[in-house]
């Protein structure tokens, strides 16, 4: 099975682009899922609405606050409605998060939330030169 450079990472940078090509980084669990990066977010959020603009993205190690600590990654991103794939995504995250994640399906649940789930589908660029 292959993997991203971003796999083990508790949190990444996901870089988003405005339709004037300004990019507007966020901090998001990601969780490994057939080798690309699956996140889950808010459907309502400006970083949905970015992407369903431009598919382009950038994505980089980083701390719960953003803090980047590794080097940027290109890739495309795609917004996953396929019930199939969702409830996939859902099983690498709460694998990888843990109670984390169950605590934060229990927060969306009583916040009414859980309907505006976004869930993305992030394929990473090979490095040049890269194998």
């Amino acid at each position: 099975m292959s993997s991203t450079p971003l796999d083990g990472e508790r949190y990444i940078s996901l870089e988003t682009f405005r339709k004037d090509g300004s990019g507007v980084r966020t901090p998001v669990w990601a969780a490994p899922l057939d080798g690309k990066l699956t996140v889950m977010t808010d459907g309502t959020s400006w970083k949905v609405k970015r992407l369903r603009n431009n598919p382009r993205v950038r994505a980089a190690g980083c701390d719960m606050r953003g803090a980047v600590h590794g080097p940027f990654h290109d890739g495309t991103c795609r917004i996953i409605d396929d019930p199939g794939y969702v409830r996939r995504a859902e099983a690498a995250l709460r694998d990888k998060y843990g109670l984390q994640w169950r605590l934060l399906g229990l927060f969306a649940w009583i916040g009414g939330r859980v309907a505006r789930r976004a869930y993305l589908d992030i394929t990473l660029t090979p490095a040049a030169g890269a194998s």
